[in-house]
């Protein structure tokens, strides 16, 4: 099978959960005998030699196109003004980067074209129209599959819930309508979603649905009788990659890691340091919280190293590596949808986490068996009492963690259950209503 991945970014270093999760979807993909091309926006914020992706062999081939996918407030302006595009998406609209993927797809048999994300997605709409144009047989055009590494529209909408500046949340509203319109939209032009979740599996499954023109009973659903069909396909980890921990973790010590350029993580942070951490730290003076992650804003980089018992690593090169240092790991969010792929990890390393109920959305988490699950800022104090004082079963949550890691989420599992989708697709083609 030959399965063409168009990625936002060259996933590569697998650093973050979105690089991680392209990046093990095309290492497992390989591993089990299949031909990959990973077509990419070699954007300036990310951007790798052509060579990047050499070492998963011979079954994997990187084809990066430049793309600026900087922040630019002049065009973002102008989006706001004079388009209905939401801007997120805009920003990966690259001519040169079509015209590759039709050179692509029409010079070489292609099976699966798996666009990796909503903001890549507008290509599935171009690539449908030129292929309908050369009136190609059904046999010879590839089945398009979303992987849903999220449902966008919900990460802004709880942020707009959120923000203080009337300004900020009415823009963010704007962003959130506009990106809800365009996932419903792009529903209609691929043949499958490969949902990372089962809650972001319903939230668009009704979404394509609500946007047909008569009622569909729940049965109709059920059955995929047409419209994409929906599948769960979590994220993967390689868990024969985890490095033995070197000494055990330092006692009393919580971590946070997780991008410090994305929204979701700056709010959950911002939110754990004012309403959490101030009596935490007054209360339970041993207490140490270390925090690593790329791209830390300013007040934290300015923040002297061991203030009120707060260490910022900034970005770090082993995520393992730092997170075997420390105890707890915490997961302080409050937007967001999809799966956090650092929650996997610290499940596969034997972490104990404390998390937000959204933070461990659509992992396998059982409250206080092999995860704690604490929502608001009196059970998070509490949560943390009991661990100073040592009222928490760590090390039993840590095992039952790793047992699900390994049980729900090796990548040559996950890949089985992928190559299932593309195999349904391949061999049982369905028609997709047109909105």
């Amino acid at each position: 099978m030959h399965i063409l991945q168009l990625c936002p970014r060259v996933p590569y270093p697998p650093h973050d959960g979105g690089a991680l999760a392209m990046y093990e979807t095309a290492r497992g993909l390989a591993e089990a005998g299949h031909r990959v091309t990973i077509l990419a926006a070699n954007t300036p914020k990310h951007h790798q030699p052509a060579d990047a992706l050499a070492h998963l062999g011979p079954n994997v081939r990187l084809v990066a196109v430049a793309v600026d996918t900087r922040i630019r407030p002049l065009a973002a302006l102008q989006n706001l003004l004079f388009s209905h595009e939401a801007y997120n998406v805009e920003r990966f609209i690259s001519q040169r980067l079509l015209a590759k993927l039709l050179e692509l797809v029409l010079a070489e048999h292609v099976d699966v074209v798996q666009f990796e994300g909503a903001f890549v997605a507008w290509y599935a709409g171009q690539l449908n129209q030129a292929l309908s144009a050369r009136k190609l047989h059904a046999s010879q055009q590839p089945k398009f599959v979303l992987r849903a590494h999220n449902v966008e529209y919900t990460i802004w909408e709880m942020l707009a819930s959120r923000a203080g500046n009337a300004l900020k949340k009415w823009y963010l509203q704007k962003l959130a309508q506009r990106l809800k319109a365009f996932e419903k939209e792009m529903l209609h032009r691929i043949d499958a979603v490969a949902a990372i979740t089962e809650e972001d599996a319903t939230r668009l499954r009704s979404m394509f649905y609500a946007g047909l023109p008569a009622p569909v009973s729940a049965e109709t659903m059920a059955s995929q009788q047409y419209g994409p069909r929906f599948a769960i396909i979590p994220a993967s980890y390689d868990l024969g990659r985890l490095p033995a921990a070197p000494a055990p973790p330092k006692p009393r010590t919580l971590f946070i890691i997780g991008s410090l350029n994305w929204l979701p993580n700056l709010e959950g942070l911002a939110w754990f340091l004012k309403e959490v951490w101030p009596q935490a730290h007054a209360e339970l003076p041993k207490l140490e919280l270390h925090i690593a992650g790329s791209h830390p804003p300013a007040d934290l980089t300015s923040r002297p190293p061991g203030q009120d018992n707060i260490f910022v690593h900034g970005f770090v090169e082993s995520a393992p590596a730092f997170m075997q240092q420390y105890e707890l790991m915490l997961v302080p969010l409050l937007s967001g949808g999809g799966m956090r792929v650092k929650v996997v990890e610290g499940l596969a390393l034997g972490k104990a986490v404390l998390s937000t109920t959204l933070g461990a959305e659509g992992i396998a988490a059982h409250n206080d068996e092999n995860i704690l699950l604490r929502d608001g800022a009196a059970a998070w104090l509490a949560a943390l009492r009991d661990y100073y004082h040592g009222r928490l079963p760590l090390t039993a949550i840590g095992e039952a963690a790793a047992r699900t890691a390994h049980a729900e989420y090796d990548t040559r599992q996950v890949t089985q259950r992928l190559l299932g989708l593309y195999e349904t697709l391949l061999g049982q083609p369905a028609p997709v209503p047109q909105p």
